[in-house]
């Protein structure tokens, strides 16, 4: 009798982690259609803190910019805008998400877009050994130590996320 371990589907984002030789983890969950970054933490007991979601922010110039932030916190549109050089960003709508990323909403991944878009990172996630980021399709979740997500990325880690500090 052969083992029936089911293959693992990779996705681009954990090819990416492959080739860089970037040690991960995937954490697999049960889920039909996009739940917001709360719901995906309660389903994978990631805690939540530790666990970010990817946006996709467009600057005035019409570049766009990949934005890794805390699943509980909001973007601060103004400090975005200056850590990445444009006057005014804003971010884009849910309907353009797959023609820009080439992910669905939900499965949205820092790794292994279509393009290769300049991204900053929350530096809330230098506070941890791992983050826990979307792993390019919904139902994956990938557990990976912040600072080499940045090497791959080319990230940078800034300010970005809207709260008390000014």
């Amino acid at each position: 009798m052969g083992k029936h371990k089911e293959k693992e589907i990779k996705t681009n984002a954990m090819r990416i982690l492959d080739k860089n030789k970037i040690p991960y983890e995937v954490i697999q969950y049960e889920c039909e259609e996009f739940i917001d970054g709360l719901h995906t933490a309660q389903k994978t007991g990631a805690p939540v803190e530790q666990s970010f979601k990817t946006l996709i922010i467009q600057g005035k110039s019409k570049e766009y910019y990949v934005v890794v932030i805390p699943i509980a916190l909001e973007i601060d549109l103004k400090k975005a805008a200056k850590a990445v050089g444009e006057k005014a960003v804003e971010l884009i709508h849910v309907k353009d998400i797959t023609k820009v990323s080439g992910y669905v909403r939900g499965g949205c991944s820092p790794l292994g877009m279509k393009k290769s878009y300049p991204t900053i990172i929350s530096h809330n996630a230098l506070a941890y050994e791992e983050i826990y980021i979307s792993g390019g399709r919904i139902g994956t979740t990938l557990k990976v130590n912040p600072e080499k997500l940045a090497e791959v990325v080319r990230g940078k880690f800034v300010e970005i996320t809207a709260g008390y500090t000014h």
